[in-house]
């Protein structure tokens, strides 16, 4: 979805503004810091993550160049403080001291396109030429819609990290970045993406977002009504799955537990799902990590989300369940390079019994990947190997 700068505005918010003089300060600091520190790298993901490509990169550096000088921003609060604190040096997001770091730093890396000490304030400055920096973008997931933010007239990074030849072709092609700005290195966090699921028998359902529900503008009523959750397509088709009877059914039939995990940008509403089921668990984050979901259960079913990619990368079987589609582009991604139909790891629904009846017969031949389906998953991932963080941090350090 293009949104003009009247849209964009509406999500500026009043800290926002605050992160201005804050980057005011700081800037006269940095530009003496930066002579004491002229290759310093700041890595981030999420505020409260350190589970996605940055994380990866950061233990990687940490553990393989440790004269590399380097240091991790995450919101100390964070449950996920944890696994970083103990790697090196880390530093409270959106602080100052995040701020003094961001402009000191001969290059910026995150997961994430918002990933520096406030969004708002550095897309400003960033895309309008007022700072100039060196940010590299490693990823949240494959890119396989025309996603416009990601544009280069909408980021102006420095490098863009793919993680296949397709959609490395595509980006290059249509994102309007210059020559070797975008490149097909693989995603850090797939060093450690590898099937654990021997054993278990465990359902992951995974929507992705919806832009216009989780961040809503006046764009937003133009899709539908959102003032009432339980009235979105996103809610009454989720939960219709999650209370199906013929669902339940085939839980306690086959041993099956089910996870439900929204998407991060969508866990706000987990409460409204209630259900009582012995054999369902609504997931909240941080309990649950989505990379360990991933790797522990059999089965996925999501809609739009990425984090099939994620899933066919180890070869087992998933369903998409997309019964919104003609108001998810509209709302959110145009149609890019993938067809899902045509491309996808799995079958496509958009009806509740067509997807339970699938789901039915993919569990009664213990979970299989269909043959098509694998072959398809082997010529979309033509390198499968654990050096993906080498490759990130060779790529980086060229720069």
């Amino acid at each position: 979805m293009t949104e003009s700068l009247w849209h964009k505005f509406q999500r500026v918010r009043i800290k926002d503004i605050g992160h201005i003089f804050l980057f005011l300060l700081a800037f006269p600091i940095a530009a003496v810091y930066r002579r004491t520190r002229k290759d310093l790298w700041v890595i981030c993901d999420n505020e409260n993550e350190a589970r996605d490509n940055g994380y990866w990169l950061f233990r990687y550096i940490r553990e393989h160049h440790k004269e590399q000088d380097v240091i991790y921003a995450i919101n100390k609060k964070s449950p996920d403080y944890i696994r970083v604190k103990d790697l090196g040096t880390v530093v409270q997001y959106g602080s100052f001291m995040h701020w003094i770091y961001y402009l000191s730093a001969s290059k910026n890396i995150s997961s994430q396109k918002e990933g520096k000490p406030n969004a708002a304030a550095c897309y400003l400055l960033e895309v309008y030429g007022i700072l100039k920096n060196t940010r590299i973008f490693l990823q949240h997931g494959i890119t396989k819609d025309d996603a416009e933010f990601l544009h280069y007239k909408n980021t102006k990074m420095r490098l863009f990290v793919c993680a296949v030849e397709k959609e490395y072709q595509y980006v290059k092609e249509q994102f309007g970045y210059p020559e070797g700005w975008v490149q097909n290195l693989g995603f850090c966090r797939f060093d450690n993406l590898y099937d654990t699921s021997v054993g278990k028998r465990q359902l992951l359902v995974m929507p992705t977002w919806r832009n216009w529900i989780s961040t809503p503008t006046s764009r937003s009523y133009e899709l539908e009504d959102i003032d009432d959750f339980k009235n979105t397509a996103y809610y009454k088709n989720w939960v219709g799955l999650l209370q199906s009877k013929r669902l339940h059914r085939l839980l306690e039939e086959e041993y099956i537990t089910l996870v439900f995990y929204p998407h991060r940008g969508m866990q706000k509403y987990l409460n409204y799902f209630e259900l009582d089921h012995p054999n369902i668990i609504l997931a909240k984050w941080p309990e649950y990590d989505v990379q360990e979901l991933l790797k522990e259960s059999n089965l996925l079913i999501t809609d739009y989300s990425s984090i099939a990619m994620d899933f066919a990368y180890m070869k087992k079987p998933l369903f998409y369940y997309q019964f919104d589609y003609e108001i998810f582009r509209r709302g959110q991604y145009k149609e890019g390079y993938f067809s899902y139909q045509e491309d996808g790891f799995g079958p496509v629904s958009n009806n509740l019994e067509e997807l339970l009846g699938q789901v039915e017969q993919c569990a009664k031949r213990n979970f299989k990947i269909d043959s098509e389906y694998k072959a398809r998953t082997q010529r979309f991932y033509t390198q499968v190997d654990r050096s993906n963080c080498q490759r990130n941090y060779e790529a980086i350090r060229a720069i």
